[in-house]
């Protein structure tokens, strides 16, 4: 947590979700001078759009709290929306190590984007976690998932409004802690069901 927080870029105000942690992550994200938002509602999309409710700014952008990606990065994903030239800005991840991504992973995310190409026809190779977008229009999106198909809902109404949709690329490091989602067999079955609801919507 304090290394994300010390890298956000000038001009940004980190939003956290408390989402039930246990380990003071929220008191310690407060005491770093972060906006610290609890969420009772467990899920990943719980959280993300509760952050994106207690936004105020005009642009909001999207980052996992794991070390996995660098807020240092977000003007990269900003700078097409200021310039007018996109509506929604994905970060294409590049692994700066092996273990960063693990291969089972990187072919999971590659078959999804491939199944959202032929769905929609946006030219995306990559459904990463960091992004950026405009809060209100985000809002009027009506995202309705809650649990890991929140990211991917976000990509197939952005497509369905007829959003320009871009992708920049972004460094992607080893993630620090277990993560939840491919650091179980549950949580990967989990994001696989959540996800395949939204694309069978």
């Amino acid at each position: 947590m304090p290394w994300i927080l010390e890298r956000m870029p000038a001009g940004f105000r980190p939003i956290v979700v408390d989402n039930n942690s246990t380990d003071g992550s929220g008191e310690v994200a407060q005491l770093l001078g972060a906006t610290v938002v609890a969420e009772p509602v467990r899920g990943f999309g719980a959280a993300a759009h509760a952050g994106l409710m207690a936004a105020t700014s005009d642009l909001v952008c999207f980052c996992d709290c794991d070390g996995s990606l660098d807020p240092w990065q977000f003007p990269r994903l900003t700078a097409p929306l200021l310039d007018g030239q996109a509506d929604l800005v994905l970060g294409r991840r590049r692994a700066e190590q092996r273990n960063a991504w693990p291969l089972p992973t990187r072919l999971a995310n590659w078959e999804l984007a491939r199944r959202v190409r032929r769905r929609t026809g946006l030219g995306i190779r990559d459904l990463g976690p960091m992004r950026a977008a405009g809060r209100e229009a985000l809002l009027s999106l009506n995202l309705a998932d809650r649990r890991f198909g929140y990211p991917l809902e976000m990509v197939m109404n952005a497509a369905a409004a007829g959003w320009r949709v871009s992708e920049v690329e972004v460094t992607y490091l080893p993630r620090i802690g277990k993560s939840k989602v491919t650091g179980t067999v549950r949580g990967c079955v989990r994001t696989v069901r959540d996800m395949s609801q939204v694309l069978a919507r």
